[in-house]
């Protein structure tokens, strides 16, 4: 499933595209529903008007007019293209016709993303939960901290808790640990003020990495543009079960935390 780094590389692909800002001409479905029901009505309000931005929210897309925004989930397998016409693809569930003869597809196979209306991100159900941004001001040390009183889950299921934080899903949650050199198994309550302002620090440093670095492309994700990401072939622990440490040698280890494979060093975490 894309993480937080792919899905902004999507956004910087589409705003790259839509700079323009072209004139919504149509919306074509060509199903009702992906996860959930497509309000066909309400997006057809936004037909007619120019693109102003293409935003992110946790992992989530909006492509913003003044009349409201298409809100977009990649879920597992979901990808936006180019498509002019005669490129046309199996699972390609959503044209947006654009001014300039501009069109985009969201092709998705396995059907787990969205599409939405979004008139106020504040109030929107899928919006309004949501904790701070791991790349901006709000999340700090201090806050990480003060959210992780009291919880007794794992400090790496909590860390995925898109109400403590949102965007670091499985690959950079483990990432970020082992750069810490925290235990994924430590209780959150347990991680301590110092220790939660180093956790900060490179949960910033490696999402802002694999930025710069298109994402990881381990499954079925692509950029905008087509091309893959390359940030697996830096990884130091993710999906790294009996291989040695790239710090110390000792051999990885592996282990389901809420539900979710998690890998870490026994040596370099504690």
């Amino acid at each position: 499933m894309p993480e937080l780094p792919e899905v902004e590389v999507v956004r910087q692909g589409l705003e790259k595209i839509l700079e323009h800002h072209p004139k919504l001409e149509k919306v074509e479905l060509k199903r009702s529903d992906l996860r959930g029901p497509i309000p066909a009505k309400k997006l057809s309000t936004l037909v007619g008007q120019k693109v102003l931005s293409v935003e992110r929210r946790a992992k989530y897309l909006l492509i913003w007019t003044p009349k409201g925004a298409m809100l977009s989930h990649l879920g597992m397998t979901g990808t936006w293209r180019v498509a002019p016409p005669g490129d046309e693809r199996l699972h390609d569930h959503i044209y947006l016709h654009f001014s300039g003869s501009l069109r985009l597809a969201y092709r998705d196979p396995r059907r787990f993303g969205c599409f939405d209306f979004v008139s106020d991100p504040a109030s929107h159900p899928k919006l309004v939960e949501l904790g701070p941004e791991p790349l901006g001001s709000d999340f700090t040390g201090e806050s990480l901290w003060q959210s992780l009183r009291g919880k007794s889950v794992a400090l790496k299921v909590a860390i995925m808790d898109q109400k403590v934080v949102v965007g670091v899903g499985n690959i950079y949650a483990s990432e970020a640990l082992f750069a810490a050199g925290i235990k994924p198994s430590l209780p959150a309550s347990k991680l301590s003020r110092d220790r939660a302002d180093i956790l900060v620090r490179e949960i910033r440093r490696i999402l802002k990495e694999s930025i710069e670095k298109g994402g990881s492309s381990i499954s079925d994700f692509a950029q905008a543009s087509g091309e893959s990401g390359y940030f697996q072939n830096t990884f130091k622990v993710y999906d790294r079960d009996g291989e040695a440490c790239v710090s110390c040698g000792t051999h990885l280890r592996a282990k389901v935390m809420g539900g979710r494979n998690t890998f870490w060093c026994s040596h370099c975490q504690k």
